[in-house]
């Protein structure tokens, strides 16, 4: 296409005169007619280019779609392995497929901002990249945006609870993003139960972007925040819940592995956490840990945000570990475990931190499989028909 446009170019400056009257010389008129020709050729190829990125934004839409709705499934086993599910809860082949979609668009994006220099340098009356091309390049911004951030309403068909006992999330939920929970919160030798962290207590979070592409001379930065503001309306109930800081640092550099297929990571290590003593407390109150409900039925996230910044698209990208409970002795840690199974059994939203102000009952069936899968993850073998029955009987007497 630029060929075309200089070759062009060249010839209008090279034979035409604009003011001189030469319609009477005949080899005048061919070489006007020939330059027609040649813009209308040009024309014509300008059109046919933006023609197949309106069919690449499209088919990278529905690529888009596909991938949000896998990325949602591997969330939702994600949340069932945490309860000791045997699922398969590995992230290279998302990786793989999301930094090839955004290699694609990125280089749309290029592309389309050389074409922009084509149209600054020739331009005409309709010239479609005038008219076009700041169209497509919002389209494409929006649709990068939508990839990388999440924002905007659930994607058509999402696999959300793929498990029969276990109910769909919220109904219109934010779509997954780019920038995902690796590994939620846990502490060393946790004996297979992640998401209960005991204050004074050592606990390792990881946070990986899908999208690897970066660029070398911006440091991306990432951050964490316990029970971060800017919440739904309910979300004054939880300035009663105990307030909680964290010892270590609370951010890191987005570090590239060795390799380029260790992928662009966040990797939190050897974080504490220390309750915030409320100065208001006075002489004879409880303070921070008088609240509306008990210690291991309060429900706390983890947020981490990054500054991503790539081909001159500048996000602020955000995510957040799944709810967790924060305990100060071991006596804690077979009620703040309950809590963890039953929330991951029964909430339409996993982030929903007033869950425990009404908790719904478990039905017999789900809760009979979610012990299965704990007896499997500690003891290599689940609990079969009898055992669940016996299970039963000690729960609700004989039938």
């Amino acid at each position: 296409l630029e060929d075309v446009q200089d070759t062009f170019d060249f010839c209008y400056k090279l034979h035409y005169l604009p003011g001189e009257d030469r319609n009477k010389d005949p080899e005048y008129t061919q070489q006007v007619q020939a330059l027609q020709a040649k813009l209308q050729n040009l024309d014509r190829q300008r059109r046919e280019m933006l023609a197949q990125m309106q069919q690449l934004l499209g088919r990278s839409e529905t690529l888009r779609d596909f991938l949000q709705r896998e990325l949602a499934a591997w969330q939702e086993r994600q949340r069932r392995a945490c309860l000791g599910a045997p699922e398969d809860t590995t992230l290279r082949p998302l990786e793989t497929w999301f930094t090839e979609l955004g290699q694609g668009l990125f280089q749309l994006l290029k592309l389309l901002q050389a074409l922009e220099d084509l149209q600054q340098k020739l331009s005409y009356e309709r010239d479609p990249l005038k008219a076009e091309s700041p169209l497509l390049q919002r389209r494409l911004r929006e649709l990068l945006t939508y990839l990388l951030q999440r924002w905007g309403r659930q994607g058509k068909g999402a696999r959300w609870g793929e498990c029969p006992h276990f109910p769909p999330p919220n109904p219109s939920p934010a779509p997954p993003s780019a920038f995902v929970v690796e590994q939620q919160p846990s502490m060393p030798n946790a004996f297979k139960r992640p998401l209960v962290l005991r204050t004074a207590s050592k606990f390792s979070a990881r946070a990986r972007l899908l999208v690897r592409l970066h660029d070398r001379n911006h440091r991306m930065e990432a951050k964490i925040h316990v029970d971060r503001s800017g919440r739904p309306p309910w979300a004054s109930l939880l300035c009663r819940f105990r307030k909680f800081n964290i010892l270590t640092s609370s951010s890191k550099t987005l570090l590239v592995g060795d390799s380029p297929q260790d992928g662009l990571v966040c990797d939190f290590q050897y974080l504490m956490l220390k309750e915030q003593k409320d100065s208001r407390s006075g002489k004879g109150s409880k303070g921070t840990s008088e609240g509306p409900l008990a210690v291991t039925e309060e429900l706390h996230l983890i947020t981490f945000t990054l500054a991503y910044a790539y081909c001159g698209l500048e996000l602020e990208l955000e995510t957040s570990t799944l709810p967790f409970v924060i305990i100060s002795n071991n006596n804690q840690l077979s009620s703040a475990w309950a809590s963890i199974l039953w929330i991951n059994m029964l909430s339409s939203n996993p982030r929903e931190q007033q869950f425990f102000s009404a908790p719904p009952p478990a039905p017999w069936p789900q809760l009979a499989e979610v012990l299965s899968w704990q007896f499997k993850s500690v003891a290599e073998r689940g609990l079969g028909q009898e055992h669940l029955l016996m299970l039963a009987e000690k729960l609700f007497g004989k039938a």
